[in-house]
């Protein structure tokens, strides 16, 4: 979300740092907030915090500029849009036929909240806080909560 806050920043970047060095080697590439994602069952385009594709990024036949085979996308919870980010917008993305996982980063407190494709119609739910990790399945990778919100500035 562009005008954000910076914790709403500096959140996002530290968990796009965590996945580029975790995912090095890797066929799979990082993107920011400027990538469009586009969900074509609802007709939906966004602008995740952080995505992740892996192999060949797809191009939607509608938009060249907006990609459709995200692996995982991440977004940083804002006060006025998290019932957004967990509800509505949640719904569209669990649409999208690739995407693995959806990651939810808070920003009141050192919390991170994954949801995982389980199969076709059911996702799991799993959560770390500080001091524990969380497992990034889809990627292969583990992202340590402390790192994510350790702010070298204080």
């Amino acid at each position: 979300m562009a005008g954000g806050t910076p914790d709403h920043a500096a959140l996002a970047m530290s968990v796009g740092i965590a996945l580029g060095i975790g995912l090095r080697g890797k066929r799979c590439r990082v993107f920011s907030s400027d990538l469009r994602i586009r969900v074509e069952e609802a007709d939906l385009a966004t602008y995740p915090d952080v995505t992740v594709v892996c192999g060949e990024l797809e191009r939607s036949a509608n938009d060249k500029n907006a990609a459709v085979n995200p692996i995982v996308l991440v977004e940083v919870l804002f006060e006025s849009t998290e019932a957004w980010g967990r509800g509505e917008k949640a719904a569209h993305y669990r649409r999208i036929p690739t995407l693995r996982e959806y990651l939810l980063v808070a920003q009141d407190e050192p919390r991170l909240e994954l949801y995982r494709r389980a199969d076709a119609r059911h996702w799991e739910f799993h959560e770390a806080r500080s001091g524990e990790s969380l497992q990034l399945t889809s990627v292969g990778m583990t992202l340590e909560v402390d790192e994510i919100y350790r702010n070298p500035l204080q």
